[in-house]
């Protein structure tokens, strides 16, 4: 391939990859993007960062699912059946049963604790609830990476 065909077809992948990345540009749209190494979340609204957030994603021997999900459903309070009715208040759940949902365990936000979960404080919980409820599962996206 010619160097300065080998250039351009660079370009345009690094442009498309750069597009795949880039945060919703729709008016009402909202993308959480959640980074299991830094244990953040970034909520963009209509393209712009609003919330950047510590989480609390799987511990060892767990396993928080990677992909883009829409949401599924909400419930403002919600208790696990699976883990001894433990509190999940304002949960959005994206993937079969994991959520995004307020937890009362801050000192370990920001490092993995959940056995799945994304945990938040409880007031970024409910502002993300709240986000999602108005804007629409439609219109929300939720990226999880590593």
């Amino acid at each position: 391939m010619k160097p300065v065909l080998a250039a351009l077809l660079g370009a345009l992948l690094l442009q498309g990859a750069a597009a795949a990345l880039a945060p919703p540009a729709r008016a009402g749209a909202v993308l959480a993007r959640i980074d299991i190494g830094a244990q953040r979340m970034d909520v963009w609204v209509d393209g712009a960062l609003q919330f950047s957030w510590p989480v609390s994603t799987a511990r060892k021997g767990y396993l928080t699912p990677t992909g883009s999900f829409r949401p599924q459903r909400l419930h403002r309070r919600y208790f696990s059946r699976k883990y001894d009715n433990a509190p999940m208040p304002h949960a959005v759940f994206f993937h079969r049963g994991w959520a995004i949902h307020g937890t009362g365990d801050l000192r370990r936000l920001g490092r993995p604790a959940s056995h799945g979960c994304v945990r938040l404080a409880p007031a970024n919980a409910a502002t993300f609830y709240r986000l999602v409820g108005t804007h629409g599962r439609a219109d929300t996206r939720i990226v999880i990476s590593r």
